[in-house]
């Protein structure tokens, strides 16, 4: 069976274009600087590389979870979406992006867990009590906001911070706070349903006409962490490393293969039975997301279909 093609490249040039920003996944255009159209590439980043292969249906796969979710929380926030013209593509406003992302945390796991091992008790300004173990699930979900740097890491940067800098109003922060907690939650609830634990993940809000929306993608498996329900407590109980639902694997992966993105290393060759393999993943994160069997959209000749579907949007 022929590989289907990923699509890792675009550069279309539509009616009222202003600009063009091409991200490590996603390539958004303006439009008359009020629409955005935001185009899931299939490429896969890790350690904040581009990797050299792009994933068949990677993109499809993001944007149709990110779509999904963002149409399950409309009653808590308003979000920027407005269409999928496309399997790889999302139409919505254009908003005026805060400079923090919102890190909802449900368990001490990952960057947080590695911070308290070293003796931390504190991450953004938030208490976590002594005793706490990997992978344990936290009273009550948390906030851990971040900077949002246009190059490099983003940094952890604490409630008080963000208020005495003036980066966010009071009052709109705490909406922001408000938001990030109920959508959690959702999110929390719709993967119980799945047999899921929503672990952590970020959201980004931003701001037209006085409204705060919801933007960019949310409860993807490259913006949040899942584990399995089933044996979550019995690995908790002994100690073990749970088993994830993200792109976990492909960091792991690379690390075998000894890359980690620094500097001097080269990236290993991707073979086509491992994309395919990436691809396969990336397919079941979707069906255990969502629950759904995944339809894999024509790939024949991506680049057209999508610029037809958008071009036949626009001219609505």
């Amino acid at each position: 069976m022929a590989q289907a093609k990923a699509l890792t490249k675009t550069d279309f040039n539509f009616p009222g274009q202003k600009d063009v920003y091409h991200g490590k996944v996603r390539d958004v255009y303006s439009i008359n600087n009020d629409l955005l159209v935001m185009v899931v590439s299939d490429r896969i980043s890790a350690f904040d590389v581009i990797l050299p292969e792009g994933i068949p249906y990677k993109g499809q796969v993001l944007n149709q979870i990110a779509a999904e979710f963002l149409d399950a929380t409309t009653d808590i926030c308003p979000n920027w979406k407005i269409a999928t013209p496309d399997p790889m593509v999302t139409i919505g406003h254009q908003c005026e992006p805060y400079a923090i992302e919102m890190i909802v945390r449900g368990y001490l796991t990952g960057s947080s867990w590695r911070s308290y091992k070293a003796g931390s008790r504190e991450i953004c300004g938030m208490k976590i009590p002594d005793g706490m173990k990997e992978h344990q699930r936290f009273a009550t979900p948390i906030i851990t906001p971040t900077t949002k740097a246009a190059e490099g890491h983003d940094e952890d940067i604490s409630r008080e911070e963000i208020l005495a800098q003036g980066i966010i109003a009071k009052e709109e922060y705490e909406t922001l706070e408000k938001y990030a907690l109920a959508i959690f939650q959702r999110g929390t609830e719709i993967a119980a349903k799945h047999g899921l634990i929503l672990v952590d993940t970020k959201y980004e809000f931003g701001k037209k006409e006085g409204v705060i929306y919801l933007i960019d993608e949310i409860h993807t498996p490259d913006s949040s962490r899942y584990f399995y329900a089933e044996g979550y407590q019995e690995r908790f109980d002994k100690g073990e490393q749970q088993r994830q639902l993200s792109k976990e694997f492909v960091r792991e992966w690379l690390m075998d293969n000894g890359f980690q993105g620094k500097e001097g290393q080269t990236c290993p060759k991707m073979d086509p039975e491992f994309v395919n393999q990436v691809s396969e993943r990336y397919i079941e994160l979707y069906e255990n997301i969502t629950g759904r069997v995944f339809q894999k959209a024509d790939s024949e000749d991506v680049l057209k279909r999508v610029e037809t579907n958008i071009l036949n949007y626009l001219k609505k």
